[in-house]
């Protein structure tokens, strides 16, 4: 990953307190692991960024390298990396995921 791509990401994350990089666009995601994060979030009624990282070659790339996590969707709240669609769900059933971004969407 490029330093360039690496400031990009980092600058997504750091500037809005939730992000979700993604396959697709959150009305039209490319992928059911999208899909699904897609419909955590806007069931749980959180305002989010999105990127698509179809759109960029090096975000793609980038995302995994920065996150460690091999796997799109990836989910940011203030800053912190919080999981892909799976951890998503689980912490969305176990109601740990609107107590996270209920208190990350407040905060700023």
């Amino acid at each position: 990953m490029t330093d360039d791509t690496n400031a990009r990401i980092d600058a997504v994350v750091k500037n809005n307190p939730v992000v979700l990089f993604m396959k697709g666009s959150p009305l039209f995601p490319q992928c059911g692991f999208s899909s699904r994060a897609v419909a955590i979030l806007d069931h749980l009624n959180v305002e989010y960024e999105s990127v698509d990282v179809l759109q960029d070659q090096g975000i793609r790339q980038g995302i995994k390298a920065y996150s460690d996590w091999p796997t799109i969707p990836q989910l940011y709240a203030n800053g912190e990396f919080v999981g892909g669609s799976d951890i998503m769900m689980e912490m969305y059933e176990s109601g740990e995921l609107a107590t996270l971004l209920k208190r990350d969407t407040t905060a700023g």
